[in-house]
């Protein structure tokens, strides 16, 4: 009986994202949800012989650093997100939403290199070299060191590196650029991927710091192969707001350096310019002390900002009162306006409540929440908080406050600032709670009083803003 023939085996589809595998093609891989990703996977190859090698294996103690020593980008904003500046052989990937700037930052930082001698190639594939010429023109960017090219060919790109031979390489941007023989669209996996790892290489092989610019999908994340961010060794978002000139540079991933550092700018007409002292922007100079305001110290990476938080509490004319935030967390604010309903007697059940923060900042930091607080009950109680008091602390479900991060570097922000008094939650241990319920321990940090309160109920009645006869909710039902 002659023998069945042996089944040809099942082709496996791979995902190019994570590498989940399937029996039969899919649009949408089942593990990272990727849509597009899933494809034929190649056969399986023989084991590969072991090849001569490039360079010799050294004790890491002889290795030179000389080599791979920072060098200013000047602009210094960014070299203190990088760690101290550019090194030679990295590969930077700088993304962001159209038109917050990511152009006129990399010519910039382009056009600095130039001017200290460091031959540098920008290459763009989103503008012609002529509108590239006029924004450096209006940003003072023209110099002789500073080599420009309008290229959307991956080997056209590489026959311009040959040629000029940078220290810097700038790609504006990486999903414009095209492989020839590559399967796929520029922007496309499998082309990004190629481009990506072609010029890296080139990178690594002449010590050339090349940053590639990056778009962004809908939801901010970094468009093209999650393998894009492993290939690189920083990751750079550069975040701002449409209705506002102030920039951010966060490090997502820095193999030379932190990962908590921020870096702002000032984008206008004539360039972007490095703000050392970005505080001013965010806190207002009222003429007269006003309810429903409160300064808090927010933390952008390791640097201390201050912010002034408002807020506004109107009677409703709605069956469902209205809660309106910008740049706060709703959520967050939801929690703290319960807190203060339930445990210090605040009511805000008919009434509206909007809040906001000055200048268009952002605040998702828990300690943030002790200034939304003070805000919240000034506005509805209508009493003025002290002049010059900073308050800061996380807020718990049981009305207790929290430490937070960093609360030597607050401080010292903000008695820098000439803020004379602060309110912080208490230290556990210090004192017993039972003491600390009575009274508020406080101390002197550059002429300044840091307060310590237990509770947020103590942090109210301590600024005055409600007078402790307020019943909780949870006692209006006894009698």
């Amino acid at each position: 009986m002659p023998k069945p023939a042996p089944k040809s085996p099942r082709p496996a589809y791979r995902c190019a994202e994570c590498g989940w595998e399937t029996g039969k093609w899919v649009g949408r891989c089942g593990e990272c949800q990727a849509w597009g990703s899933v494809a034929e996977a190649a056969a399986p190859t023989l084991r590969t012989a072991a090849a001569p090698v490039t360079t010799k294996a050294v004790p890491i103690g002889e290795v030179s650093v000389s080599e791979s020593a920072f060098r200013t980008s000047g602009v210094p904003e960014l070299d203190r997100v990088l760690g101290g500046g550019l090194v030679p052989g990295a590969a930077i990937l700088l993304a962001g939403e159209p038109g917050v700037g990511k152009s006129t930052l990399l010519l910039e930082v382009a056009a600095q290199t130039a001017r200290t001698r460091h031959r540098t190639l920008y290459v763009t594939g989103e503008e012609s070299a002529s509108q590239v010429r006029l924004r450096a023109d209006r940003t003072g960017g023209v110099h002789d060191e500073l080599y420009l090219a309008a290229e959307t060919d991956l080997g056209a790109v590489l026959t311009h590196i040959e040629e000029v031979r940078p220290t810097l390489l700038v790609v504006d941007s990486v999903q414009t650029i095209g492989a020839s023989g590559i399967e796929g669209v520029p922007g496309g996996v499998t082309q990004v991927k190629e481009v990506a790892a072609a010029l890296i290489r080139v990178a690594k092989t002449r010590n050339i710091t090349t940053v590639m610019v990056g778009h962004v999908t809908k939801d901010g994340s970094i468009a093209g192969p999650r393998v894009l961010e492993h290939l690189v060794d920083v990751v750079l978002h550069f975040e701002g707001d449409r209705n506002s000139r102030f920039r951010m540079v966060r490090a997502m991933k820095n193999r030379f350096g932190p990962i908590d550092e921020v870096g702002c700018f000032d984008l206008s007409s004539d360039g972007i310019n490095a703000v050392t002292d970005p505080t001013g922007l965010f806190v207002e100079n009222h003429h007269a002390q006003v309810p429903g305001t409160c300064v808090a110290v927010t933390m952008e990476g390791r640097r201390p900002l201050l912010a002034e938080v408002q807020a506004l509490v109107t009677v409703s004319a709605l069956e469902r009162p209205r809660r309106t935030t910008s740049g706060l967390d709703g959520s967050r604010m939801a929690m703290v306006m319960a807190v203060l309903q339930q445990h210090c007697g605040i009511r805000f059940h008919n009434q509206d409540v909007f809040a906001s923060t000055v200048g268009g900042a952002k605040l998702s930091e828990p300690a943030v929440d002790l200034a939304m607080a003070v805000a919240l009950a000034s506005a509805s109680q209508g009493t003025v908080p002290p002049r010059g008091v900073v308050a800061m602390g996380e807020i718990g479900l049981a009305g207790e406050l929290r430490r937070v991060r960093d609360l030597p570097q607050r401080l010292a922000e903000a008695a820098r600032l000439g803020f004379q008094v602060a309110v912080v939650p208490a230290q556990p241990g210090s004192r017993s709670p039972a003491w600390a319920a009575q009274r508020q321990e406080s101390r002197m940090v550059d002429d300044m009083r840091v307060i310590e309160v237990p509770d947020v109920d103590t942090a109210l009645r301590l600024l005055k803003l409600t007078d402790g006869r307020q019943r909780p909710l949870r006692d209006v039902s006894d009698g």
